[in-house]
């Protein structure tokens, strides 16, 4: 299973359905990632943020004291990529226990797209302290316990949503005559209130026409307005052709994702363009609380426009809440913890226009100093998120567009070298596999994308059949301009009714323009050669040289919204998650 295949797989009829992720700010953790915000605001969708609360106990930790037992506290530091920490979090101190139980619970944001590595160090609090507060204690005062570390999605994805975590010295210090510390447990529990959604159907009236020859093409986008920047986009409508008084599909929006209740909301009301540059139509300010206002009485509210010297111009346009209603919806977290999986899979370019990979000019140079390409860095980045939520982490990978050793193009080869299995081991696997592969075949070309999506498409179809609980996440990384565009757009509304997603990464310096068709974010749905609506999008399309400059991590915007893809999929599907 998992070869390369050219059959067109479907799965039966999809229905239509658009639903947001579920989202939430919180005390710690929760400062801006800057993938997020770059995907925020250019594609009006927002990522996943449920509030998780972390409770810890310990059993068997030394004791310190002589005369009792020890009194601990545990410190929580958030880690960095490039190690450093900063603490976030104290419990209280437990007076004589050498398992204790802490009361206190941390607050975080979970956050799907990123790996989120914390630090737990336990100490022992010195009797002369025990009446301070524990904020104020100097750690350097009190006795070393012991410390460990984990991601928190090795939590999350825990059936028990507990892991227990061996207690060790600090790093750099040498071995002790003692080496048992003790273990940490520590259990995360989603908070309610992220699984609160209010669904809100808005409509207007007499709308401006901002098009010569026709009606406005309007559309909302609904952002939240944050202490410092520019508004940041959560949700978005489809776009509804030549109508002047359209009433949009449900949006879905949470509490957390907007702030809270009362938090201010900018909606947008705009004329969609193809070119990007749409043209705004009015806006108006409201809360969530303000429209549940709006709709119990049934009333409209003007739409106005900025003239300038901050004044605007209130029009005869009018926004209308034809419905809101607040439920609580399963959330991803809850299907994690009920057995379902993600499964990585990755599809790379190996088109001539990449370059020769022998030199240091090519997309496809691998340099000996260990710096990563762009091939590399992208399946890094997706893979070290994604590799905590597939339990035998062994991924398909593909290659396509280039002439294997004595054979004809290929567009789509199994990256191992394979002539009967395409799954490798790992991160790394993928990694050796596409370096061995560089130069073991001659890139060639055309840029085809419909062998690959139909070989993760009949991989997604044979699990289905099989009552697997597996959501697939195919990764395109390509330098070049597709041939086979409408082939492309068959085997995506065909695949639209699978557990699947596509995340297609643009590198280099070609025009992309077709990639952002096939991003279905920006327009309508795609369509088959036979007529066929995409049942959902499924596709999401960056090219990399936009978001470069910034040290933006570029596939972890990519994966923002996932999980709301992921939900989606479950909702049209009927499918509920059962117990843990």
């Amino acid at each position: 299973m998992g070869n390369c295949f050219s059959e067109d797989v479907s799965s039966g009829p999809g229905a239509t359905a658009s639903v947001s992720g579920t989202a939430s700010s919180s005390s710690a953790l929760a400062t801006t990632n800057d993938a997020v915000d770059y995907y925020l605001k250019s594609r009006g969708y927002n990522g996943l943020f449920s509030q998780i609360e972390l409770s810890f106990s310990a059993t068997n930790l030394r004791d310190r004291d002589v005369l009792s037992k020890s009194d601990p506290m545990v410190v929580v530091y958030k880690k960095e990529k490039d190690e450093t920490l900063s603490e976030v979090f104290r419990t209280e101190v437990v007076l004589n226990s050498l398992a204790p139980k802490w009361i206190k619970k941390f607050t975080l944001a979970y956050h799907f797209e990123t790996v989120q590595t914390l630090l737990f160090r336990l100490y022992d609090v010195d009797t002369q302290y025990q009446n301070s507060r524990e904020e104020m204690l100097k750690l350097d005062d009190q006795q070393f316990l012991g410390e460990a570390t984990c991601a928190l999605s090795e939590i999350v994805t825990k059936s028990t949503r507990t892991i227990t975590l061996e207690l060790k010295r600090k790093e750099g210090f040498a071995a002790q005559s003692q080496p048992h510390h003790g273990k940490l447990i520590i259990h995360a529990e989603e908070c309610l209130a992220s699984k609160i959604t209010t669904e809100i159907v808005f409509r207007c009236s007499s709308l401006e026409s901002k098009d010569l020859f026709s009606k406005s093409d309007p559309f909302l986008v609904v952002s939240k307005i944050v202490e410092h920047g520019t508004p940041i986009p959560v949700s978005k409508t489809e776009v509804l052709k030549n109508n002047l008084n359209p009433i949009w599909k449900p949006l879905f929006l949470s509490v957390q994702q907007v702030g809270s209740k009362d938090s201010p909301l900018i909606i947008e009301c705009s004329d969609f363009n193809s070119n990007g540059k749409h043209s705004l139509i009015g806006k108006v300010q409201k809360s969530l609380a303000d429209l549940e206002k709006l709709h119990l009485a049934g009333q409209g509210i003007n739409l106005s426009l900025p003239t300038g010297a901050g004044q605007n111009k209130v029009l005869k346009s009018q926004l209308f809440v034809e419905k809101f209603t607040e439920t609580v919806q399963h959330t991803f977290l809850e299907y994690l913890a009920s057995g379902f999986e993600l499964s990585f899979m990755v599809a790379i370019d190996f088109t001539a226009s990449n370059g020769n990979p022998r030199l240091p000019d090519s997309l496809h140079y691998v340099d000996p100093s260990g710096h990563l390409n762009a091939y590399q860095r992208a399946i890094v980045e997706l893979g070290e998120v994604l590799q905590f939520y597939d339990s035998d982490k062994r991924f398909p990978a593909w290659g396509f567009g280039a002439r294997p050793i004595d054979g004809p193009v290929s567009h789509c080869f199994n990256l191992n070298g394979s002539s009967s299995y395409c799954e490798v081991d790992g991160i790394q696997g993928i990694l050796t596999s596409y370096t061995s592969a560089l130069f073991n075949v001659s890139l060639a070309g055309p840029t085809l994308f419909g062998p690959v999506i139909n070989s993760a498409a009949m991989t997604a179809s044979q699990s289905l059949a099989q009552g697997s609980r597996r959501y697939y996440v195919l990764l395109i990384i390509t330098d070049g301009v597709i041939t086979d565009l409408q082939e492309t757009k068959d085997a995506l509304v065909s695949a639209s009714d699978l557990p699947l997603s596509i995340l297609i990464v643009g590198v280099g310096g070609a025009d992309f323009k077709e990639m952002e068709i096939l991003d279905a974010d920006r327009g309508d749905r795609l369509e088959s050669s036979t007529g066929r609506l995409a049942s959902r999008d499924i596709v999401q399309f960056v090219a990399l040289r936009d978001v470069q400059h910034g040290e933006i991590s570029v596939v972890q915007a990519l994966l923002a919204e996932l999980p709301s893809q992921f939900l989606t999929y479950m909702r049209i599907r009927n499918m509920k998650p059962g117990p843990p």
